[in-house]
């Protein structure tokens, strides 16, 4: 049966050959209530391409099926035509929020010294928030006794995004974000910290590879970790299947970094005691090796500034964004959400709007937010993509976002493991 609104139309059984699936029956050979959907829209875009009109078909959760060619769904399947105008895509992937950090002007005070349940509904709020917008998968780089792990087990995948989850991210003492509980140093400690992150079930090892702003003492300029615990580091992960984030901003270690064999770097911002300048020869390593870039970008209007030592340097740093975006390297977007009142956990369409503005063409933006945001978190293949086997992990928009990236927000439905998030 295929639900449109205001009439009811059959369709013929030589569709369900086409699929390959026939509807489900009783031991008595009737036919049962089909959990297949198929939802149906005049555009496509598939992760890839823009596809022209077509229907992604549903079951338990994963894509079945995806069609282009106009041919009518199986007749037991429940159909949801959305309209000539309407887009189908994949759910965006933010590549570095922060869940457990509730986007406050006391942030870092909330995540260090809250109870770990006042925490943990701070990272539930955040994650329905991030879903609302069409984000169906982030990648926490940065939680307190790995409470995002919490979040994952306690709360259903439909009621929030995948979470691809790095618990504390490891730190030398005293060092960026240290009250997150990840301090270690020396190449025992380093190690047993790695393990740990794979025994708990995290997916992710973030090392504060140099300093940060949001971390009183703390300088973006200083190195952390030689380049021997920095390979020790990303050897030791990737032996127990994980991957690994550098946050990095000077180009010194973004070098060490790039040595050590991350699969992304975090900010990638290059500063310099006054300013930013982009290396070169640092750039076309990263282009040449196709590591992925994950971009600070997207912020709330009307907010705040940024730290001091990221507000000084705005002018340079969109010089160097801009760079990086014409140099072809493979680009994702990480909003960094949660840490001040710029970055609320529904950012993520305003970033991709930036990126956008700093020269990136439509279509990389997208495939960024999805395709390549996907591989970029070690998701490859069942996220980001509109195609047989992925996770029914569906946007629908009620424009182009070819036309205008601004269609982001005018989501009409989305879909969580073939669920309807509830109010859209």
């Amino acid at each position: 049966m295929i639900v449109l609104p205001g009439r009811v139309v059959g369709a013929s059984a030589a569709a369900a050959a086409l699929f390959g699936h026939d509807p489900p029956r009783t031991p008595q050979g009737h036919m049962m209530q089909s959990a297949l959907q198929v939802l149906k829209a005049g555009q496509v875009f598939d992760g890839v391409q823009a596809r022209g009109p077509g229907m992604v078909m549903i079951e338990n959760g994963l894509l079945r099926d995806v069609d282009f060619t106009g041919a009518a769904p199986p007749e037991y399947a429940t159909v949801t035509d959305f309209g000539a105008d309407a887009w189908l895509l994949p759910g965006l992937v933010d590549a570095h929020v922060h869940l457990c950090w509730d986007a406050s002007m006391d942030a870092v005070d909330h995540v260090t010294n809250d109870d770990p349940g006042t925490i943990l509904d701070t990272a539930r709020t955040a994650a329905a928030a991030a879903l609302r917008t069409g984000v169906t998968t982030v990648r926490d780089l940065g939680d307190r006794d790995y409470l995002a792990l919490a979040l994952r087990d306690q709360v259903p995948p439909t009621q929030r995004p995948e979470i691809v989850a790095s618990g504390p991210p490891i730190t030398t003492l005293g060092g960026h974000c240290h009250f997150l509980g990840g301090e270690a140093e020396g190449s025992d400690a380093l190690l047993a910290a790695v393990r740990e992150r794979a025994e708990r079930g995290c997916d992710v090892v973030k090392v504060m590879a140099g300093g940060g702003s949001m971390t009183p003492g703390s300088n973006p300029l200083h190195q952390q970790y030689g380049s021997a615990d920095l390979r020790l580091i990303v050897e030791e992960a990737h032996r127990l299947g994980l991957t690994t984030a550098a946050h990095v901003h000077a180009a010194d270690t973004i070098g060490d970094v790039i040595d050590a064999g991350f699969d992304t770097i975090e900010h990638f911002t290059f500063m310099t005691p006054d300013g930013a300048g982009l290396r070169d020869d640092l750039l076309d390593r990263v282009v040449k090796q196709r590591i992925f870039v994950s971009l600070t970008l997207g912020e709330a209007p009307g907010t705040p500034t940024p730290p001091p030592a990221i507000a000084a340097r705005i002018e340079a740093l969109i010089g160097v964004f801009t760079k990086v975006i014409a140099s072809g390297a493979r680009i994702v977007v990480g909003t960094d959400s949660g840490i001040g009142p710029s970055k609320p956990h529904d950012v993520f369409p305003s970033a991709l709007v930036q990126l956008a503005e700093l020269g990136m063409p439509t279509f990389d933006v997208l495939r960024s937010a999805t395709t390549e945001g996907a591989e970029a978190v070690g998701l490859a293949g069942r996220k980001g993509v509109l195609r047989p086997g992925a996770d029914a992990d569906v946007l629908v928009l009620g424009s182009s976002p070819v036309a205008d990236l601004s269609a982001l927000t005018d989501l009409r439905a989305v879909y969580r493991a073939g669920h309807r998030l509830p109010g859209n």
